[in-house]
Order: C-alpha cells, then sequence, then structure tokens
C-alpha cells in the first residue's frame, strides 16, 4: 500500500478532531474523503502532509492552542510521521490546499516553477511544464498573468498545476470545486480524472460527492473524525442512512 495512516489521533486543546483513524490508499488508486463540513477531512490532510508539525504525544502551541497528535503515517514503505512537510514534498507526497492559494503577486510561471523548485534539471521543470500546460491550456496563454488577478477557476487550475510540478506520487487535493460555477467544476473534475490516467495516485477531498463516487476506487466517509464507512460509490449510495445523514443525498 502506497499510503498507510494507523490509529492517528488529532487534538485541538481538548477537541479531538481526528479519532483513532486508520486508512489507506494503494497505488495507482483515486481514492475519496467525504462527509459533513466539521468532519475533520481537511486537518486528515494537512496532518498527512506534515503540514501540521508533530511529535508521538508531543504538545506544540499554535495561534489555535496546543496540538497534541499520535499514532502513525507510512508512505511507500517509510515512515513519514516524524519529519517535515518539505522532506514529506521530496518523496513525493503532495498537498493542493482547500481555496486554492496561488502566490498571489507571483506570475502564473512563477507559481508553477515555485512548485518545481526541488527538482534539479532544468529539462525536467520544461517537461513537467509541458504536460502542466497540456492539462490546463488556459495557463500557458496567462502564464505572464499575476496570479491574484486570475478567476476562480483559473486559480484552482494553477493549483493543481503547481502541485503537479514536483511530480507527485500521491495528490492530495483538497475540495477543488468549492467555490467554483457548474462548467468550471465539471472541467475540474474532468482534468483529475486526466491527472488519474496518467499514473498518478490521488487522495481526494470533495463536498460533491456524486460526481466523485463515480470517479473514485473506493470512498471514505468521515463523521466527527472517524472513519464510518468505506466502500465503492454505488456500496455506499445503498445505505439509506449513509445517504441522508452523512452525505445529504
Amino acid at each position: 500500500m502506497l499510503l498507510e495512516v494507523a490509529h492517528l489521533t488529532v487534538c485541538y486543546d481538548r477537541a479531538m478532531v481526528i479519532n483513532d483513524l486508520s486508512m489507506g490508499v494503494d497505488s495507482g488508486e483515486l481514492v475519496s474523503l467525504v462527509g459533513p463540513n466539521g468532519a475533520g477531512k481537511s486537518t486528515l490532510l494537512k496532518t498527512i502532509t506534515g503540514l501540521v508539525a508533530w511529535k508521538r504525544e508531543i504538545t506544540r502551541r499554535s495561534t489555535g492552542g496546543d496540538i497534541t497528535i499520535g499514532g502513525t503515517v507510512t508512505f511507500d514503505g517509510e515512515k513519514i510521521d516524524r519529519i517535515p512537510a518539505h522532506e514529506i514534498v521530496k518523496r513525493g507526497l503532495i498537498h493542493c490546499p482547500e481555496r486554492r492559494r496561488p502566490f498571489r503577486e507571483m506570475t502564473v510561471l512563477e507559481n508553477l516553477h515555485a512548485g518545481g523548485y526541488l527538482l534539479k534539471e532544468k529539462r525536467e521543470v520544461e517537461n513537467n511544464l509541458k504536460k502542466v500546460y497540456n492539462l490546463f491550456p488556459v495557463l500557458e496563454k496567462r502564464s505572464a498573468q499575476i496570479s491574484g488577478t486570475l478567476s476562480g477557476g483559473e486559480q484552482q487550475m494553477l493549483a493543481i498545476g503547481r502541485a503537479l510540478m514536483s511530480r507527485p506520487k500521491l495528490l492530495c487535493i483538497d475540495e477543488p470545486s468549492t467555490g467554483l460555477a457548474p462548467i468550471l467544476r465539471r472541467q475540474v473534475f474532468e482534468t483529475i480524472g486526466e491527472i488519474c490516467n496518467l499514473g498518478i495516485t490521488l487522495l481526494l477531498v470533495e463536498q460533491e460527492v456524486s460526481t466523485v463516487f463515480k470517479m473514485a476506487s473506493r470512498n471514505y466517509v468521515l463523521s466527527s473524525g472517524k472513519i464510518i464507512a468505506q466502500g465503492t460509490g454505488a456500496q455506499l449510495l445503498k445505505d439509506e442512512v449513509i445517504r441522508k445523514t452523512y452525505l445529504g443525498l
């Protein structure tokens, strides 16, 4: 298994956000994490990818209070739950964050080059840039434009493109359809399907359940920091309680 999360627990002060959670992603899969707002989906991705710095049973001070984390995360056969985020990126586990978040004062091209900063060979950077432009032709047209002036859909494309520049083995995408018009959502999801067809493993957090269930090979349903169900889209949609209570369908 490419990614294994075992008995992960995350507490902000006394509030348990992730509760003894275990899950995994196999190489080549598109796996989704779905569930209601506040279920812990984004916290899970941040913890897996090292954006919440942590050590076993160690508490640190943050702007939101104390964070205590326990459990293990294994990626590509190595434990990564004790190493900094930039080292996790080097191993090929990449996080594409919620709300897009480009470097707003930089151009589109500068943002993409920032995504490939760990690549040593210029030829490799240029090859990756061509692949991103093939997926998102609009980014090539906007290459000299300041990123903060892009539309919401274009910024989402840029965020995904920037993440792809670093040659991910596993790409974690958080809520890519948030705030987008229906036609742009469809374009983003089509591109995610193309990325999967390129052989890149994907872990996708998304609220657009009906679309994601058609794309994903497996799905995890989170509620209050726990996985309360898992399976294919067809299997989960057969459960009336899951559909109505946790998926809002």
